[in-house]
C-alpha cells in the first residue's frame, strides 16, 4: 500500500509569495486551468487534433452537477463547490472558476497563442463558478472522496429507477471527472487526493497518459515542480511523461510558451484593473487566477532549467537465471540531480567497450528494479551496463558487478537431462494399462458374482435391517476408525448429533497398523478413484490380514463419501491418535472454501464443539475422540502450515533421518512441516555452471578454510552467502560450529522442488545421517521440531510443489 505523505498547508489570509526555485509547490488553493475558449484555434504541442485534451469542467463542479442534474429537471445556478467556504468568502478568494477567465477570454480577443498551437479546436462545455480557499485543498478531496466514492445519499428513488439506463453515462462523467481531478491534485501537490484517486480508479479510467490541452500529463507537472513523492506514486502507477517532449528544445520552447503566455494574460488583466478601478469583482478574480498559473509555469521552468541529467545507478548486480537469461538488479541512483529518474535502460554486448550492442532493454515500468534480459546463447560472456534517464536526458551508464557472466545451469556441467523428464508419461501409461487390465477382469467375473450375490442378499438384507451401515459412530468401541475434520475459519462440520463425522473400519485390528496407516495415506491421493479400487481388490482377495484390513479400509472411505456427499476427504494427518482404550483414531483434514451444505451435517464452532464434549468426557481416560478435540487447534494449524510454499529462491536445507523397526523419519520444523529445516541462501535459485563447479571443489577440500576465496575470486559473492547460510542453519538447530566440522554438501545435484525453488542440502557425518534404534542423537534441536514419517513428508512435497 503506498504510503500517505503529509502535506502542509498555508494559511488563508498568507499571500503567496513567488519562488523560482525548484522545490515542491506549495498549496495556494485552487488553481484555473489554461483551458482555451471554444472561439481560440490552439494547437497541443506536437499532437494531432486526434489527441485527447483536458476538459474545462472542474472535476467538482462536474460531480455536483451531474447530482443536481438527476435531482431536479432544470436546476438552478449553484455556488458551493468551494473547499468548504461560504459565499461571504468567496469575496477573499485568491482562486477563480474556469467560466470567469473563459468568459474573459470571450471579451478579449488580443491573447497571442504559439503557432504550434492553432489546429485544435475544443468542444464547449457547461461551466459552473467554483469558489474556493488557498487552504481549503484537503476539505474539498475529503468531499471529492465521497463523491468518487458513488455515494447515493443524496439521489433520490427516481434516480434509482432510472440509474440502468444512465449507468453508461455516468461512468463515462465520473471518470472524465477523476481524470480533471488528478490533475488538480497534482498541482495543488495534494497526496492525500492522488492516492484516493489511485485507489478509487485504474490508471487507464484516470486517464494518466493523455496529455491535457497544455501538452503536459500529471507526471510532467510533477516532476517539473520536482514533487518527489507524487512523482513517484505516479511512475509506479505506469504514468509516463508526455510524448510531446521529443527533444529538450521541444520542451524548453512549450514551457516559455506557458510562461509567455499566461504574463499577458496577467498584464492585460492587470492594466484592466488600474483603468476600471474595483466595479468588476470578476476581473480581479481572473487576475489572481493568472497570476497562480503564471507562478506554477515559472516554477515548472525554473525546476527544468536548474535540473541535469541524473548519475549512475547504484548496486547493479548481475546474476545467471538460466541457460539463456541474465538478470540485472539495481538500485536508484545517489542523486538525481534535481529531477527525477523516470526510466532506466540496460544495455548489454560481447564486447567489453560495448561496440557493438547485442541488445538494450528501456524500463519504462519501475515498480521494481529488475530486468531479465532472455533470448541469450549457452555459455557466450555478455557484459552488461545500466544508465538512468531523467527530464535532462540520459546519464552516464554504471557497469554491473561482476561486469560479465555466461547464461547457463549446472546440468551443463556433464549435459544431464532432467531428474523428472518423462517419468510422469511413464507412470500415466503404467496406471491405465492396470485399469485396463483390472476392468477385463471385472468384466469376466461379474456374471459368477452375481449367482453369489443372490444367494446371500437375503442374509444381507435381514442384518442391515436391524444394524445400518450407513450410520456415524457415535461412542468409540476399542476399533479402528476414521474421522473427517472439514473446518471453514472457525467452524466445523458435525452430524445432526453435533458429533464429528466418524466411521469404523475394524473392530479388531491388530495393535500396530502402521504400515496400513501409510498405505492409507497414499490412498488420499486419489479419492475419486475409490470405488474402482474396491472392484480391483476382491479379484486378488486371500486371506491375508494386510489385504482384509485394506479392503476394510476401502469400504469405510466409501461410506464417509456417501454420508457426506463428496469425494474430496481431505488430507490425512501425519500420525493416528491412539488412547488407552485400544482406540485408534485416522483423522484426515479438509479446509473448504465456503460453508457448504453437506449431507447428514451441519456446521458449528468449534469452541462450543469442545465445550460440549468436555461436559461429557472422562479427563482421566480421554478417549480417541477427546484427545482430536483437545488438540484440534493444534491439528489444524499443522494442516494450514504444511500447505505453505516457499519463494523463489535457493536454500539450504539439513536432512537428518531417525528409524525405528518399522519406519524412517525426517526431521523438519512445525512452522513449515512440508520442507527439510532450512535457510534462504539468495533469491535466484539458479545455480551457473561455474558455481557448481567451485561448489565440486568445495567438497574435495578438507575444509571451508582452505578454499580460495579472496577479494579476486570470482565466486566470492556465493562463498560469502553459503556461509553465512551454513551459519544461520546451524544456529537454527542447535549445532556448535565446531561440531559441524565433518558436514557436507550435497554434490550429486540441486533438488529443483518446482516454482522457482531450489536446494542444496547439507549433510551430517555419514555415520550420523540417519539416527538407529536406541542410538541417541548427538544433535539435539532446539523445540520448535518435528519428526515427520518420511512417507509423509514426500506427500506434503507432491501436493505442495507440484
Amino acid at each position: 500500500m503506498l504510503s500517505k505523505v503529509p502535506v502542509s498547508s498555508t494559511s488563508t489570509e498568507a499571500q503567496p509569495v513567488e519562488d523560482d526555485s525548484p522545490k515542491a509547490l506549495p498549496v495556494l488553493g485552487e488553481q484555473s486551468n489554461a483551458d482555451n475558449d471554444i472561439n481560440e484555434s490552439l494547437f497541443i504541442w506536437g499532437i494531432s487534433d486526434k489527441a485527447a485534451q483536458r476538459k474545462t469542467i472542474s472535476a467538482y463542479e462536474g460531480l455536483f452537477h451531474l447530482q443536481q442534474e438527476k435531482q431536479q429537471p432544470q436546476p438552478e445556478p449553484v455556488h458551493k463547490l468551494g473547499r468548504g467556504w461560504s459565499l461571504e468568502q468567496n469575496q477573499e478568494s485568491y482562486c477563480v472558476s474556469k467560466d470567469l477567465i473563459l468568459s474573459e477570454r470571450r471579451m478579449n480577443c488580443r491573447v497571442k497563442m504559439t503557432q504550434q498551437m492553432q489546429n485544435l479546436h475544443l468542444s464547449q462545455s457547461k461551466k459552473h463558478s467554483a469558489p474556493s480557499s488557498p487552504n481549503a485543498a484537503k476539505r474539498l478531496y475529503r468531499n471529492l472522496s465521497e463523491k468518487l466514492k458513488g455515494s447515493h445519499s443524496s439521489f433520490d428513488e427516481a434516480y434509482f429507477r432510472t440509474r440502468t439506463d444512465r449507468l453508461s453515462l455516468r461512468k463515462t462523467s465520473v471518470n472524465f471527472q477523476g481524470n480533471e481531478a488528478m490533475f488538480e491534485a497534482v498541482e495543488q501537490q495534494d497526496m492525500d487526493a492522488v492516492l484516493l484517486l489511485l485507489e478509487q480508479y485504474t490508471p487507464e479510467e484516470l486517464d494518466l497518459n493523455t496529455p491535457n490541452s497544455e501538452g503536459l500529463t500529471p507526471l510532467d507537472i510533477a516532476i517539473m515542480t520536482n514533487n518527489v513523492p507524487i512523482a513517484k506514486i505516479l511512475l509506479r502507477t505506469g504514468a509516463r511523461e508526455s510524448p510531446h517532449f521529443v527533444s529538450l528544445e521541444s520542451r524548453t520552447m512549450h514551457l516559455n510558451t506557458l510562461v509567455q503566455e499566461a504574463q499577458d494574460r496577467v498584464n492585460e488583466l492587470s492594466a484592466q484593473v488600474e483603468n476600471e478601478g474595483l466595479t468588476l469583482d470578476n476581473t480581479e478574480k481572473q487576475l489572481k487566477a493568472w497570476e497562480w498559473r503564471h507562478r506554477l509555469y515559472r516554477r515548472m521552468k525554473t525546476g527544468f532549467e536548474h535540473a541535469r541529467a541524473p548519475e549512475m545507478p547504484t548496486n547493479a548486480c548481475l546474476m545467471v537465471t538460466s541457460s539463456v537469461s541474465l538478470t540485472v538488479t539495481f538500485q536508484e541512483p545517489l542523486s538525481t540531480n534535481a529531477a527525477v529518474v523516470t526510466r532506466y535502460k540496460v544495455e548489454w554486448s560481447k564486447s567489453k567497450d560495448f561496440c557493438p550492442l547485442a541488445g538494450e532493454i528501456i524500463m519504462d515500468n519501475l515498480h521494481t528494479l529488475r530486468c531479465t534480459i532472455t533470448g541469450l546463447i549457452t555459455g557466450q560472456q555478455y557484459f552488461v551496463q545500466v544508465s538512468a534517464y531523467n527530464m535532462k536526458g540520459w546519464g552516464p551508464a554504471q557497469t554491473t558487478t561482476p561486469t560479465c557472466a555466461s547464461p547457463s545451469n549446472w546440468k551443463d556441467c556433464d549435459d544431464r537431462e532432467p531428474r523428472h523428464k518423462g517419468q510422469n508419461e511413464v507412470l500415466e501409461s503404467l496406471l491405465q494399462q492396470v485399469r485396463a487390465l483390472h476392468q477385463h477382469y471385472s468384466c469376466r467375473e461379474s456374471s459368477k458374482l452375481q449367482t453369489a450375490g443372490r444367494k446371500q442378499s437375503v442374509s444381507r438384507s435381514l442384518k442391515h435391517l436391524f444394524h445400518s451401515s450407513n450410520k456415524f459412530v457415535k461412542t468409540l468401541k476399542r476399533g479402528l476408525y476414521i474421522a473427517v475434520v472439514f473446518y471453514y475459519k472457525d467452524n466445523m462440520l458435525v452430524t445432526n448429533e453435533d458429533q464429528i463425522p466418524i466411521v469404523e473400519i475394524d473392530d479388531s485390528h491388530t495393535s500396530s497398523i502402521t504400515q496400513d496407516f501409510l498405505w492409507f495415506t497414499k490412498l488420499s491421493c486419489m479419492w475419486e478413484d475409490i470405488r474402482w479400487l474396491r472392484q480391483s481388490v476382491p479379484i486378488s482377495m486371500s486371506s491375508s490380514t494386510v489385504l482384509q484390513t485394506r479392503q476394510k479400509m476401502l469400504a469405510a472411505t466409501a461410506q464417509l463419501q456417501n454420508l457426506l456427499g463428496t469425494h474430496n476427504l481431505g488430507r490425512v494427518y501425519y500420525e493416528p491418535i491412539k488412547d488407552r482404550h485400544g482406540n485408534i483414531l485416522i483423522v484426515t483434514i479438509r479446509e473448504v472454501e465456503m460453508l457448504y451444505s453437506f449431507f447428514n451435517g451441519k456446521w458449528m464452532q468449534i469452541s462450543k464443539l469442545q465445550s460440549q464434549r468436555k461436559s461429557l468426557s472422562t479427563p482421566e481416560e480421554p478417549t480417541a475422540l477427546d484427545i482430536l478435540l483437545i488438540t484440534i487447534q493444534d491439528i489444524l494449524s499443522y494442516h494450514k502450515r504444511s500447505h505453505q510454499r516457499l519463494s523463489p529462491g535457493l536454500y539450504l536445507g539439513y536432512l537428518k533421518l531417525c528409524s525405528s523397526v518399522d519406519q524412517i523419519k525426517v526431521l523438519v520444523t512445525q512452522k513449515l512441516p512440508n520442507i527439510l529445516c532450512h535457510v534462504k541462501i539468495r533469491e535466484n535459485n539458479n545455480i551457473s555452471k561455474e558455481e557448481w563447479e567451485w561448489i565440486q571443489k568445495l567438497s574435495g577440500s578438507e575444509s571451508m578454510e582452505s578454499v580460495d576465496h579472496t577479494s579476486d575470486c570470482p565466486m566470492q559473492l556465493f562463498f560469502y552467502e553459503l556461509q553465512m547460510a551454513v551459519k544461520a542453519l546451524l544456529k537454527q538447530i542447535n549445532i556448535p560450529l565446531h561440531q559441524a566440522r565433518n558436514f557436507r554438501l550435497y554434490t550429486q545435484e540441486v533438488l529443483e522442488m518446482g516454482h522457482n525453488v531450489s536446494f542444496l542440502l547439507l549433510l551430517p557425518a555419514s555415520d550420523d545421517v540417519c539416527t538407529a534404534p536406541g542410538q541417541n542423537n548427538p544433535y539435539t534441536p532446539h523445540s520448535g521440531f518435528l519428526n515427520l514419517p518420511l512417507q509423509m513428508f514426500e506427500l506434503g512435497i507432491v501436493a505442495c510443489f507440484t
